[in-house]
């Protein structure tokens, strides 16, 4: 009872803070940081543990989901460079860097080192796009540093579950690094083929409350299936989301999409709510634990590696540009190089957050200095979403940059071949059913008849025949990659809505069953 208490009054405090995140444009997960902390240090917060190896399930597998939904393949193939220096380069380099500081500052077994590294090394991409929502930036950045996101998890995830496998297991090197070796893979297979069966089963229970419940079933069963067979659950994650994304959108009807990434949305936030919660009270027992001597040195070890990850993502990031600014201009790249406003802000939204807590969470009870490790990831969630994320939105309003008009050019676009679509659905139609008097005074009589408009108009029927032409042409630019992906889905959320204002009552209604 406490503890459910406890997570009532965080999120309350969650909501409180939330209306100062709108209005002072702070990311959402800075003022969660804040209330975990605030709610944790209450007299009555009770001492709560969880279990390691339900963290990774419980707070991942939807995350992973999430990311990969909105990272389509052909986005990994046109930003192949940039995405693999953030997600891979970047994360390796701050994981090795932070293993060095805790080799040499805290003398800890390279294995241990090398976790609390992979802990730390992948940014929180929520964080970022919260605040890049409300500013017109380089579409490119935009999409690069939200595609990171999926990328730099699955790396740090994997170096994460290597380095515990190697610390826990004294024949890490025989026998597990082989069957580690398989996992990626058979994790791979198994997401895809799980993704393909999802298709099967999730159409038929669409637009009811059970087929909700069964995209939550389904995503939480692929990562428990994958751990049951010893394979990638962070790989199985990614392609069973990918495999969804790229076919299940033409097949979902306008409210149970709209109804899905609604549920989804709130979950994800609520795990973040959840995870600051559990955090914010681990800590503080150990807190409480822990003698000053011992309390003092994981402090200082906490604020180095808050120091190194800051600096080693900020300093590769900005190589990086001067790299590829010199590759291009001598046409050894066909990448563009990014302006090095562009570097600085990507080296700037290095945000820590729900993935580092949650495998901070994941370590085993008895974990080699499992303390301090805990604390050192909460100082770098804290520390980076204060420091850094305080301070984003000054850094843009300083770099100026100039105002990225393309999405609009590419919406515009999309929405003239819709139209154009919309007009010859419509050839040949009596037009006088387009003359509005007509249609209010058509509805009065219907209406006066006790029955709906919407039932029985021939507008309105035109209508959703015309949307439907629409999301025709929407899906063949998009299988014909004539659109990117972020346009597919506004124009998607558009039709959604536009849809939704012309179906009759009790039409595509969400049911129980």
């Amino acid at each position: 009872m406490a503890f459910f208490e406890s997570m009532l009054t965080l999120l309350l405090v969650a909501i409180i803070f939330l209306q100062f995140s709108r209005k002072f444009r702070v990311p959402y997960p800075t003022m969660l940081a804040i209330a975990g902390i605030i709610v944790a240090a209450f007299p009555w917060a009770p001492e709560v543990a969880i279990d390691p190896r339900l963290a990774l399930a419980l707070f991942i597998a939807p995350v992973l989901f999430d990311a990969a939904y909105d990272l389509p393949p052909r986005t990994l193939r046109r930003n192949w460079l940039p995405l693999f220096s953030l997600a891979a380069i970047a994360v390796i380099l701050t994981a090795a860097a932070v293993a060095a500081v805790g080799v040499a500052m805290a003398g800890l077994p390279l294995a241990v080192a090398v976790a609390l590294g992979a802990i730390v090394a992948p940014p929180d991409a929520v964080a970022a796009t919260v605040m890049l929502d409300r500013f017109n930036l380089p579409r490119q950045t935009y999409v690069i540093l939200k595609g990171e996101s999926l990328l730099n998890d699955a790396v740090a995830l994997l170096i994460f579950s290597a380095a515990v496998a190697a610390a826990t297991n004294p024949a890490f090197f025989t026998g597990i690094l082989a069957e580690l070796t398989l996992a990626a893979p058979g994790g791979l297979i198994l997401g895809y083929f799980l993704g393909r069966l999802y298709m099967i089963v999730g159409l038929k229970l669409a637009g009811t409350l059970g087929g909700t419940l069964l995209e939550f079933v389904a995503t939480f069963g692929t990562w428990i299936i994958a751990e049951r067979l010893h394979l990638s659950a962070i790989l199985a994650i990614v392609a069973y989301a990918m495999v969804i994304a790229r076919y299940m959108p033409e097949r979902q009807t306008a409210r149970h999409r709209i109804h899905s990434y609604s549920v989804w949305e709130a979950a994800v936030f609520l795990l973040n709510v959840l995870a600051f919660l559990l955090m914010g009270l681990q800590v503080r027992q150990i807190v409480l634990d822990l003698d000053p001597g011992r309390l003092n040195f994981a402090i200082t070890l906490a604020t180095a590696v808050f120091v190194t990850v800051i600096v080693v993502r900020l300093a590769w990031v900005l190589v990086y540009n001067r790299a590829i600014t010199f590759l291009a201009a001598r046409r050894l790249t066909t990448q563009a190089a990014p302006s090095f406003a562009a570097s600085l802000l990507a080296g700037w939204c290095g945000m820590r957050g729900l993935v580092t807590l949650a495998t901070a969470l994941a370590l085993p009870i008895d974990f080699h200095d499992r303390d301090i490790i805990l604390l050192s990831a909460l100082a770098v969630v804290l520390g980076t979403l204060i420091v850094q994320g305080l301070t984003l939105g000054p850094l843009i309003r300083f770099l100026k940059f100039d105002p990225d008009t393309s999405l609009n050019r590419d919406l515009t676009k999309a929405r003239v071949a819709l139209i154009d679509a919309a007009l010859a659905e419509l050839e040949g139609e009596d037009k006088s059913t387009r003359i509005l008097r007509d249609v209010y005074i058509s509805e009065r009589e219907i209406t006066a008849d006790g029955r709906h408009p919407r039932e029985v108009s021939r507008l309105d029927r035109q209508r959703r025949c015309v949307i439907a032409a629409k999301r025709r042409k929407l899906a063949e630019m998009r299988r014909a990659d004539e659109i990117d992906d972020d346009v597919f889905h506004r124009l998607e959320q558009e039709l959604d809505w536009a849809e939704l204002a012309v179906l009759p009552p009790g039409r595509d209604e969400i049911v129980e069953s």
